[in-house]
Parts: structure tokens; C-alpha cells; sequence
């Protein structure tokens, strides 16, 4: 049982990253099922990696440049994973009409204009909220903003349905339900990280969260009937800014 979970576990880091894992780790659609339970542990891994870049770029350079350097890190990390979703999706749904044209767009590899100005936004979002950010919790913002922005994707697995007839997607392994016992799992490792915070007030950015949830499953449903893998990158993506956001009204405000 336990052997089988860590081999589940080192599947879901094949998937979404590009650390190295055990030469006998494959993409098997049985593991990369259950894998998704796992996704917010392994936002913590990213997360605690990209913290650890910027605590160490910053003995060297200032925190402008550290933060740069530190999104270069966690692209090289995830391989650009959920960036290349959001670009994918600011494409399909911008120049889509219809169900079939907005899911042939996302399936395309080439980048359009909604996805190259979609990126160049959302990475000065990122880049301008973390430099407002206090660098004393910046360590502990980067972990909680990787965990709980990929529970929010994750609740899209758990709770709505799968758009795509042919399955031919990067999602087509995860497609499936979750259980609830993973879907909890997914919740224990997305939500600890918010612990370390010493105001407690902080878990006022689930009432955002949600609400970002509640609209995109609408306008996922509406337009192509559910989620793509593409779909839950771009949620990943547009929760982590969500989260720089309201990190920065909340130590302003409360």
C-alpha cells in the first residue's frame, strides 16, 4: 500500500514537473488516475523550490531581479506546464465561437495573440503583486500561492465534467472523478501551508477562490461543457495571482 502511494506520488512529479523521479516512474493511466490527489504536494515541492532560488538570488541581486529570476526557476521546474494552459485557453475562448473551434484553437501548439498578451499580463500581475509583498513572508506566500492555486484546479476535477468526446489531451489521464478521500488528500497539502502565516485572517482567501471556481465552472460549462486540461492550468495560473492579491489587501487592510 505505502510502496504503491509513493509511486503514485513520484507519477503525479513525472507529470507536472521535470524533477527527476525513480527510473521505474511511468506515465501509467492507473497511477496518473489517482495522481491528481497529490497535485497540491507537489505544489509545495515547486513552491518551497522557487522560495529557496529566491532566498538565494537575493544575497546577490535585488528583489526586482530575484523575483524574475525566481519565475525562470519555476518555469524551468514545471516545463511551463500551467502558463502554457492559460495562454492555450486566453487563445481558444478569445478567438472561439463555438464548442469544436474553441477546443481545435487550444489544441493547436502555436500561440496567438489572446494567449502572448494573456501571458504578458498575468506575468506582470505576478511580478508586480510579489514585489509589493512584505520579503519577511515571501518564502511562506510562494509555498501557500503553489499549493492552494492548484486546489483550486483540482476542485474542477473533483466537482465538473470532462469537455473533451476524444480525450485527446494532456488531461486525458485525469479526466476521471476524483474519490473523496483523494480529492481530501488534495486539501490537507493545498491548505497547510496557509498555517505558517501568523494571521489567521488568511483563510479568508478561500472566499475568492471559490468565487473564481463558481465563475469559471459556469463559463467552462457554458462554452464547451466542462474542463480541459488546458482549462485547469489557466485556473492554476489565474488563482496564484488571486492569491498575490489578496495577500496584499489583506496586511493593508486587516
Amino acid at each position: 500500500m505505502i510502496k504503491k502511494e509513493i509511486r503514485i506520488f513520484f507519477t503525479a512529479l513525472m507529470f507536472f514537473t521535470r524533477i527527476p523521479c525513480p527510473p521505474n516512474t511511468d506515465h501509467s493511466e492507473e497511477y496518473l488516475n489517482r495522481a491528481s490527489k497529490y497535485f497540491t504536494l507537489v505544489g509545495i515541492i515547486v513552491g518551497s523550490l522557487v522560495a529557496l532560488s529566491y532566498w538565494l538570488f537575493s544575497f546577490i541581486f535585488t528583489a526586482d531581479i530575484s523575483i524574475l529570476l525566481s519565475f525562470v526557476v519555476s518555469i524551468l521546474i514545471t516545463g511551463a506546464f500551467h502558463e502554457d494552459g492559460f495562454a492555450d485557453v486566453c487563445d481558444g475562448f478569445g478567438g472561439g465561437w463555438s464548442k469544436e473551434k474553441i477546443l481545435e484553437i487550444m489544441k493547436d501548439s502555436q500561440i496567438g495573440t489572446y494567449g502572448a498578451v494573456g501571458l504578458l499580463l498575468i506575468f506582470a500581475l505576478k511580478y508586480i503583486a510579489l514585489y509589493h509583498i512584505n520579503t519577511q513572508i515571501m518564502a511562506i506566500t510562494l509555498i501557500s500561492a503553489h499549493a492552494i492555486s492548484r486546489l483550486t484546479a483540482v476542485s474542477f476535477i473533483y466537482t465538473q465534467q470532462y469537455a473533451r468526446e476524444d480525450l485527446l489531451s494532456k488531461a486525458k489521464p485525469l479526466a476521471t472523478k476524483m474519490r473523496h478521500t483523494d480529492f481530501a488528500v488534495a486539501c490537507i497539502f493545498g491548505l497547510a501551508p496557509l498555517f505558517l502565516f501568523a494571521n489567521d485572517c488568511v483563510f479568508l482567501v478561500l472566499i475568492p477562490l471559490l468565487l473564481l471556481k463558481l465563475y469559471f465552472s459556469r463559463y467552462f460549462k457554458k462554452w464547451i461543457g466542462g474542463y480541459t486540461g488546458d482549462c485547469l492550468g489557466a485556473i492554476q495560473q489565474m488563482a496564484e495571482v488571486v492569491f498575490y492579491l489578496f495577500l496584499i489587501l489583506l496586511f493593508r487592510y486587516l
